[in-house]
């Protein structure tokens, strides 16, 4: 029984795992990820108003490297090292 279920898991992960499936969970990463610098932008603003053109860019570039990992899965090749 046990090992029929893996059998078929098997068979299965080709078609569950594809690179549909990676570009999909990059781009959940990097909507969490702009998400929480956004968020923590705004809470350093709300604590110190007179920093806000260094939070800004310190933020516009947490984005821009989170939003990275969302291109780099969907325009890299499967196996691309």
């Amino acid at each position: 029984m046990m090992s029929e279920l893996i059998l078929l898991a098997q068979e299965a992960a080709p078609v569950l795992y594809n690179s549909k499936f990676a570009i999909a969970i990059a781009g959940f990463g990097a909507a969490i990820g702009v998400g929480m610098v956004g968020w923590s932008a705004a809470n350093a603003i709300g604590r110190n108003p007179g920093a806000f053109g260094k939070i800004l860019v310190m933020g516009i570039l947490g984005m821009a490297f989170a939003e990275a990992i969302a291109f780099y899965a969907a325009f890299l090749p499967p196996g691309a090292k």
